[in-house]
């Protein structure tokens, strides 16, 4: 068993490295990297009032990643959400939401297909990076088949890869985003690598 799976693994390294990305795709800068890079990019759907993204930090200086411009006399202070999007484990600092204030009243967007919903029609790359992420995609701009795209009227297209397991087996995609609904699909375009230190991306 030790000796298929770097065989196959070097099969498909092979079949992968015989693809191209189109010309077409430019290189995603390696700044969008960084989900929380990504939230002020967000044109919401709906109109708020204001908004914030945070997490769960318990200091509240800490937990605000970001927040729209407000009127000076409008604050809103809920309590915490149990769970959030990017939920990464269980306790402080693990997770991530929003909070919005629309007609006065206060609104949480606490998982994956609430973030989707606030997201809404899909107005640039950040945002598509984003939808792409609540379906357990990421990017690594280093590697045109992780960090590439191409844009149009209808669709954003996206090379980005998933990790999984440990040893973490890492995977490229196409993924391809309808601007107007949000809908995804992606398509393998094989593994292309292993991290035999159990770290995922």
């Amino acid at each position: 068993m030790r000796v298929l799976f770097p065989a196959l693994l070097l099969l498909c390294g092979m079949v992968f490295g015989q693809k191209a990305v189109p010309s077409d795709f430019k290189k995603i800068p390696e700044i969008l990297d960084n989900i929380d890079l990504l939230y002020p990019f967000i044109v919401p759907d709906k109109d708020y009032a204001y908004w914030r993204v945070l997490n769960n930090d318990t200091d509240y200086e800490k937990a605000v990643i970001y927040e729209s411009q407000a009127p000076d006399f409008m604050t809103i202070n809920e309590p915490v959400p149990e769970r959030g999007f990017f939920q990464k484990c269980i306790g402080n600092n693990c997770f991530s939401y929003i909070l919005a204030c629309k007609n006065d009243r206060s609104v949480y967007f606490s998982n994956e297909q609430q973030l989707r919903d606030f997201i809404g029609t899909v107005d640039n790359l950040p945002e598509a990076l984003l939808i792409a992420a609540t379906y357990g995609y990421s990017i690594d701009p280093k590697n045109r088949f992780t960090g590439s795209y191409k844009m149009d009227e209808k669709y954003i297209s996206i090379y980005g890869l998933q990790s999984k397991g440990c040893p973490a087996v890492k995977e490229s995609f196409l993924i391809t985003i309808n601007r107007k609904t949000g809908k995804l699909e992606a398509k393998s375009n094989g593994v292309y690598a292993r991290d035999e230190n159990c770290i995922s991306l």
